[in-house]
């Protein structure tokens, strides 16, 4: 398939899009934490790949670091653009919040909550950090192809992932215990949560943090 995106058969470029789309678009969900952002980065990462084809390497391989690694660059462009409008919006007068009545569905809501507590975690990585994690554990590269696709050497790839677990797992391990500690001095206080329903198990890990160093703890158990 290769040569066949390199040469700009449009046919090859159709099947790229229908085998990766899905990955480039998880990617980018993971970086950026939204569901739109991410579809636009989808579309605009294949537009860069047809637009930068002919420079694609003629050995064989998988293409799947390639796209991620345009994704990458995509998402970054895209937070620092975030962060401009923000600050922007920042320095404007507010104007009166509306309450939105509109219904949602209880799986979506959680999956934007789980969503959103992981964004949160992985924004208190270093960029790089957060890249080379989202690649190799939720995108699934290993280092060589982590590494190619953000053009680096596969010794900073492991170094910055060594770096980003060991930090997520601190994180994690400072919320289970933020967590019990609430839990004891509800306790001591005779509280209970305010919809009645009891709390997760002692110990548990709970917290944006825990969200975001499950599968991180799952594939170095």
């Amino acid at each position: 398939m290769r040569k066949r995106v390199r040469a700009g058969e449009r046919d090859a470029f159709a099947e790229l899009y229908d085998q990766y789309a899905g990955p480039v678009h998880r990617h980018a969900l993971w970086l950026t934490g939204d569901w739109t952002t991410a579809e636009d980065i989808m579309s605009e990462t294949f537009l860069a790949a047809w637009r930068a084809r002919e420079r694609l390497r003629p050995d064989e391989g998988s293409l799947r670091p390639w796209l991620l690694g345009i994704a990458t660059h995509k998402a970054e462009n895209t937070r620092r653009g975030l962060r401009r409008r923000l600050a922007f919006l920042a320095r404007q007068r507010q104007p009166p919040l509306v309450a939105d009545f509109a219904p949602e569905v209880a799986g979506r809501i959680d999956d934007a909550r789980r969503l959103h507590a992981v964004q949160a975690s992985l924004d208190r990585l270093k960029r790089h950090e957060r890249e080379v994690l989202t690649l190799c554990v939720w995108s699934g590269l290993d280092y060589q192809q982590t590494a190619e696709a953000l053009g680096v050497p596969v010794g900073t790839v492991r170094s910055r992932l060594s770096r980003a677990r060991a930090k997520l797992a601190r994180f994690a391990d400072e919320a289970a215990a933020q967590g019990r500690a609430e839990e004891r001095a509800e306790k001591r206080a005779g509280k209970r949560p305010e919809n009645g329903e009891p709390r997760a198990a002692r110990g548990e890990m709970t917290g944006e943090a825990a969200l975001a160093a499950l599968p991180v703890r799952e594939e170095t158990a």
